[in-house]
Parts: structure tokens; C-alpha cells; sequence
């Protein structure tokens, strides 16, 4: 274990922070991505203190192999930009840099400052970027180079004695940001660490908070817990703390009146292994509701749209993209037997509007080949000559 010290300005030295090496942190270095690595070395090489940092650093130091890889640089985003070809800045408020490799994305942000408060969005140092984050167990920044962990908030302590403690004074952390109520019930669930009695005061108090924050928020968080292979344990210590009702208030609601029901949807989320595709986590949280929802002896197409617009409606505020919906509708309908081609989308005034081709004779037993439709040419339609109105044979 060694310290880092830092100087004032009238040249006094000041201790902060420990660094642990390999031997005290033990992380197992063959769990750290490689492209991670590459990245962090690359701008280290131009001069930029870089770390991996949050969730993945805890995930580490707890024997996981994390699933993302979130970096910290001293680098700007247009200096991030520059030094990777393969690099995209996203956001407005605070920019990001996305490094692609491949399928993988790697999120690469700039230390922030303290000088806006906790939710500042201006660049700093590292000094003040541990304090903006939500709690001490993903306050740690990780060397792959040197394999040495910087911690200056006592986050290696609380790792050990498995709780959960904010940096953030806890008078102000949620009202700074609801959504750190879900992350911590989320982190305890998935670490079995302790959350202390006055944090879980603070959420059942102020967890009517979460209603004013934007559905992309919640949709991007809701989708985090459906792809880890804890969904069940995070949803129902969610459900418990009376916030599930802020991320999925359809399926809370029906939960309380349907004892039937709830045994289901919590069975759909066990049964959730962490791997499955975007359209495969969506089935869960709709295939229980589906299966009373929908007449399965009705027409297919009828069917599929009430299903569709019913499912969009059952998990708002959340709003999945067309396509994902679609893929997990389609599933649950063919679990039914029911074969659907992709659906295709036409807007009507300025509704999406889903529309399916109908069934082939090989998805119909002893079916007829389906006619052809002759699709007329403008200006060569039956009984005109290519006039401008309907009538003359121009457009219909």
C-alpha cells in the first residue's frame, strides 16, 4: 500500500489517497479488457492520466468479469476524438467520446469539476471527480498498466465490509439526482452489500422524485437491469422499495391486484441469464401480460397490432425502439405457434403503425400460393391515360 500526496499552494504536502498494487486489490488483470487497456496506454503515451473507473473496477475486485468498461481521462473530448480514429462525441450538456471496437463501445469521459456542484458539468481533476460520483464502491480508479488501484474516498474498506455508503452528503444526493435511488437498491441486490438504515429512509421519502425524470433516463436504466443476470433480485428489491412502480407503473399495478401474475412476470425475470439480445430481455417483461392481453384464436394481423400497441403502452414511460419491440412480439408469438414475418411500420398523422404481411402457404397447412398483386404504374392505370386525378388512372 502506498499514499498519494498532493501540494498546496504554500508547498505543504497532503495525503490523498491510497494506492493499492496487485497483491492487495486483487484484480485478475486476464479480466480486464484488452481494448480498455489499448486505450488507457494511448493516451497515457500523449500524456493524459487515464483509469478505469466504476462499476467495472468494483466488478473486478469482486471476482466478476465486467460486462462494460467505463474510462476516466484527463483528456479532452476533442483530444479523445483525435487520438482515435474509430471515436464519436455524444451528448450536449456534458460531451462523451464512444470508442468503437467492433460491437464493443468503450465511454470515455473527462475528469469533472466540482465547481457547479455535485452535478457540475465542467471539466476538473481527479480530485474532483471522485467526489461528483454517487458512492464509494465505484470511486476507484484502476492502472491496467501498473495494476494498481487509486482510492480516495475509502471505497477498498467499504468493499470489504460489504456496504454501501454515499460520497454525496445523503441531504442532497437524491434530490441531485433521483435515479441514484434506483443504482443503489440496484448495487446492493447485485452485491449483497448493506444499505444503511438512514439510505433507505431517504428512498421510501423521497422516492415520488423519480416521477420528473425523463423517460430516456429511465428506459436506459430499466434496460441495464434487464440485461444483468440479476434482474429478478434487482426488480424485486425495486418493487420493495416502492420504486419499480417510477420505471414499470403498468406491471407494479397489476402485481398488487394479481398474486397469479406477479409469481410470473418475477418468474420471466429470473429465468434472465444476462445474455440474451435486447428483443430477448423485452419478452420478458411483456410476455406475461400478452398472454391474457391477446385473443390467439383471432386474426393474425389484428392480433399482432393489438398486441404490439398493447406492449408499447404496458412498459411506458420506458420507450424501446421500434425494431426491438417488434423482435420481442414476434417471439412470444411464435411461442404460440403463430410464425410473423417483420413487421413493417407506415406512419398514419404521426403514429407508427405496424403492419404484417400475411401468412405463406408453408406457414398455413394445405394453404394456396397467395396471388400477386399487380401494382398499376403512374400514368398506364386501367381506364385512364395518365391524367392527374384518381378517376383518369394517374394516382390512386
Amino acid at each position: 500500500m502506498r499514499i498519494r500526496y498532493t501540494t498546496e499552494k504554500n508547498g505543504k504536502l497532503v495525503k490523498k489517497a491510497i494506492v493499492y498494487t496487485q497483491n492487495e486489490h486483487g484484480i485478475n488483470f486476464a479480466d480486464v479488457d484488452a481494448d480498455a487497456v489499448y486505450i488507457i496506454e494511448k493516451l497515457r503515451t500523449h500524456g493524459y492520466e487515464t483509469y478505469i473507473v466504476g462499476g467495472a473496477v468494483r466488478d473486478l475486485m469482486l471476482g466478476k468479469k465486467p460486462k462494460d468498461f467505463d474510462i476516466v481521462s484527463a483528456a479532452s473530448p476533442s483530444r479523445i476524438k483525435k487520438t482515435f480514429r474509430n471515436a464519436r462525441i455524444i451528448g450536449r450538456r456534458f460531451r462523451l467520446v464512444h470508442v468503437y471496437f467492433g460491437p464493443k463501445i468503450f465511454e470515455v469521459s473527462t475528469f469533472r469539476s466540482l465547481k457547479d456542484g455535485p452535478t457540475s458539468n465542467t471539466f476538473g481533476t481527479i480530485e474532483e471527480d471522485v467526489l461528483r460520483r454517487d458512492f464509494s464502491l465505484n470511486a476507484l480508479f484502476y492502472d491496467p498498466g501498473k495494476q494498481v488501484v487509486v482510492d480516495y474516498v475509502g471505497g477498498m474498506k467499504d468493499i470489504r465490509n460489504k456496504r454501501i455508503r454515499p460520497i454525496i452528503p445523503l441531504s442532497v444526493i437524491f434530490k441531485d439526482d433521483p435515479v441514484r435511488m434506483i443504482r443503489a437498491v440496484k448495487y446492493a441486490a447485485t452485491t449483497g452489500f448493506k444499505l444503511s438504515l438512514w439510505i433507505k429512509w431517504k428512498i421510501k421519502k423521497q422516492s415520488a422524485l423519480l416521477a420528473s425524470i425523463p423517460s430516456s433516463r429511465l428506459t436506459e436504466e430499466l434496460f441495464k437491469i434487464i440485461h444483468s443476470a440479476s434482474a429478478f433480485r434487482i426488480v424485486e428489491s425495486l418493487d420493495f422499495f416502492g420504486l419499480y412502480e417510477y420505471l414499470q407503473p403498468r406491471a407494479s399495478e397489476i402485481m398488487k391486484k394479481n398474486s397469479v401474475f406477479r409469481t410470473r412476470y418475477m418468474k420471466s425475470l429470473a429465468d434472465l441469464t444476462g445474455n440474451e439480445s435486447t428483443g430477448d430481455a423485452l419478452a420478458a417483461l411483456i410476455r406475461d401480460y400478452l398472454e391474457d392481453f391477446v385473443d390467439w384464436d383471432g386474426g393474425i394481423m389484428e392480433n399482432y397490432q393489438n398486441a404490439f400497441f398493447g406492449a408499447r403502452q404496458f412498459v411506458l414511460p420506458i420507450n424501446p425502439p421500434r425494431a426491438d419491440l417488434d423482435n420481442a412480439v414476434r417471439m412470444i408469438f411464435g411461442e404460440h405457434g403463430i410464425t410473423i414475418k417483420k413487421a413493417r411500420f407506415i406512419e398514419r398523422g404521426k403514429v407508427w403503425f405496424p403492419v404484417v404481411e400475411a401468412p405463406g402457404p408453408a406457414e398455413i397447412p394445405g394453404g394456396d400460393p397467395p396471388k400477386k398483386r399487380r401494382r398499376r404504374r403512374r400514368g398506364h392505370a386501367k381506364g385512364g391515360s395518365g391524367g392527374d386525378s384518381p378517376g383518369e388512372g394517374g394516382l390512386f
